[in-house]
């Protein structure tokens, strides 16, 4: 292989990862906004973590294993 094909296939390859990056980027903020919107997690509570972050501060959310431990009981 000469020089001039390794470049081409080196920037086929830059655009299919630069490509393959922004799907999973926008993928990802999508499913941000649309558990948002539904109600399912509220994520301006995590936003606010970065001004009240403390000991004494209360967790954001409960954890799963005591909720399950809850409903044995």
């Amino acid at each position: 292989m000469d020089q001039e094909t390794l470049l081409t296939i080196q920037g086929y390859g830059k655009f299919f990862l630069i490509l393959v990056v922004f799907i999973v980027f926008y993928s990802y903020a999508y499913s941000i906004y649309k558990r948002d919107k539904k109600g399912e997690r509220d994520f301006e509570k995590y936003s606010n973590l970065v001004h009240d972050d403390t000991i004494e501060s209360d967790p954001l959310e409960d954890r799963k294993e005591e909720k399950n431990k809850e409903k044995e009981k």
